[in-house]
């Protein structure tokens, strides 16, 4: 490892990167806020397995952690099954029936403020449903056990962490525009600050009124018909028909195998996944191990964006596009790897043409969570509504923060969403069409078992942390609290900038950008969380990213 970038990894560590004292041998949550890590270490106390502990994981994140996910939003799910089984969960959200191409466009131009801000932002929201149908196919639990001690949180309220006073600040003045929104978020006039308490008496009422009539009152009862009647009378176009159509899907899983392991992640509508495993096929071709740090940045930012450029055109709902499998196939990984000058970087101009990309299809602001048991059930699940606090609606009398996912579709060809991503006519917007996620849960597993769970939040800045976590783990052979500590990079195709976090050292940023790189500065690169077996198998590790502040804990 390049000495100064040692240097830093040693130096995050002993910062508090969570290593942990104990080694435990029973379970492992890794989540971004405390109160959700001990609610996931309470399920699996109390008898529930990791499935269990990672819905009770994401219903107090959706209380405590409001800026990144809640009931409003959707997630992935993906689940290694003690039997060996692989499961996909598609819980993300869906445009409503009234949904056109063409809806964010004014005066001949899309309009990103429509798809992001009110009333015409949101999807129809999925992580009820997922949950739901989560524990009740593969938990020990029931929905009611697992949301009702989150209910108590937003009854009692909880001491605002310093990021969340930060992020909601940062909204305020949109925010100001729905009564509701700023009833639960703001006191005096002015947003909660950090170290105040939050009470969410109205969201404790419908995680309560969820406990006892289960997911039909969200979709079919009266929560649906309050959402309904909002959108009427603010121009929203979701109906409570819209919210009795929404279904999960269940997903083929994808894969591929990297330097002797598996990785198994999610498919579209998921670009995240296909574009780790493509990347990872791409890498593979390199000696990373024995590369200097320079080299092999170098090499890494070229493979972010041959498959970035390959997502801006080719990715989207795969029940309404053709999605080529050929993305993730060994063959278009070899292709793609002569494309690269580990001495500098290079320009493309364009997507790739993977094999068999005519007939061999995939068919039918974020926070990640990871959490495993001792049986052998293992979960990543990423969980968003989109922005900080989604549309920044709040459903009167609900306490529900909507998504405002709707801008994850291209709105216009060449118009870049809230991360400046661009798209084309594959994640354009259509009736019932889930939009393009870059959430890449992940479980990499050796000779058929299950060695890590991983995943990361940051819009597509995920699979930039999603890849170069799995690279550090498995090339360099760094522990999770040292991958997740380590500077990240990454390059997104368009804009042709290499985004680098500032504390990568200054001898590497020169570096690459002699190699030809134009460098952005960010103070961080996505937020991960990382669940894995130790290294003699007896027990389990986990570390949560330092950059936002979350837990790792077991038992």
């Amino acid at each position: 490892m390049n000495k100064t970038l040692l240097t830093f990894v040693i130096a995050a560590i002993c910062a508090g990167s969570n290593l942990l004292a104990a080694a435990p041998t029973h379970g492992m949550v890794a989540s971004v806020n405390p109160l959700a890590t001990q609610a996931g270490v309470n399920a699996l106390k109390s008898g529930g397995n990791a499935i269990d502990a990672a819905v009770a994981v994401g219903l107090t994140l959706g209380v405590v952690d409001t800026h990144n996910s809640g009931i409003g939003g959707g997630c992935f799910m993906l689940i290694h099954l003690a039997n060996g089984t692989n499961v996909c969960i598609d819980g993300r959200e869906m445009a409503g029936a009234a949904a056109t191409r063409d809806m964010f466009i004014r005066d001949g131009k899309g309009d990103t403020h429509l798809s992001q801000t009110g009333p015409l932002a949101s999807g129809v929201p999925g992580e009820v449903a997922t949950f739901e149908f989560a524990v009740k196919n593969f938990g020990k639990k029931t929905l009611r056990d697992l949301i009702l001690p989150a209910a108590d949180i937003a009854e009692n309220g909880f001491a605002v962490p310093a990021n969340y006073a930060k992020l909601l600040a940062s909204v305020a003045g949109d925010m100001t525009n729905f009564p509701a929104a700023t009833a639960v978020f703001f006191r005096n006039g002015a947003p909660v600050k950090t170290g105040d308490i939050l009470k969410q008496p109205d969201l404790a009422k419908t995680y309560r009124s969820i406990a006892l009539h289960g997911s039909d009152w969200f979709y079919r009862g009266p929560f649906a018909a309050a959402l309904g009647n909002w959108m009427k009378a603010n121009g929203g176009i979701l109906t409570s028909n819209d919210f009795a159509n929404y279904h999960i899907e269940l997903r083929e899983p994808i894969a591929t195998s990297y330097r002797g392991y598996e990785v198994v992640s999610f498919p579209p509508p998921s670009s995240g996944g296909v574009h780790v495993l493509e990347m990872l096929n791409i890498l593979e071709h390199f000696d990373l191990k024995h590369m200097d740090a320079a080299t092999r940045l170098n090499v890494i930012a070229e493979a972010m964006k041959l498959a970035f450029a390959d997502r801006a055109y080719w990715l989207g709902d795969p029940d309404f596009v053709n999605v080529p499998r050929g993305l993730i196939s060994k063959k278009y990984g070899d292709e793609l790897a002569r494309k690269i000058n580990p001495e500098h970087a290079t320009e493309v101009s364009s997507h790739g043409l993977p094999p068999d990309w005519q007939t061999d299809l995939f068919k039918k602001h974020t926070t990640h969570f990871s959490t495993a048991d001792a049986e052998g059930n293992w979960v990543a699940c990423t969980a968003t509504i989109n922005t900080s606090f989604g549309s920044k609606v709040v459903i009167p009398d609900t306490g529900v923060t909507m998504n405002n996912q709707m801008d994850d579709f291209s709105i216009q060809a060449g118009v870049a969403n809230h991360f400046g991503l661009i798209g084309a006519e594959a994640n354009s917007v259509a009736p019932g069409k889930r939009p393009l996620s870059s959430m890449s849960p992940a479980i990499v597993l050796k000779d058929g078992r299950p060695m890590i769970s991983l995943g990361a939040a940051g819009g597509p800045k995920i699979i930039s942390a999603v890849l170069q976590e799995t690279v550090d783990m498995i090339d360099l052979g760094m522990t999770p609290a040292q991958a997740v500590a380590a500077p990240r990079i990454h390059q997104q195709w368009s804009p042709n900038e290499l985004y680098v976090e500032s504390k990568l050292p200054a001898d590497l940023k020169k570096s690459l950008a002699d190699r030809g790189h134009k460098i952005e500065v960010l103070p961080a690169v996505a937020v991960s969380q990382i669940v894995a077996r130790s290294p003699d198998g007896k027990s389990f590790t986990g570390a949560a990213d330092p950059r936002a502040g979350g837990t790792a804990a077991g038992w």
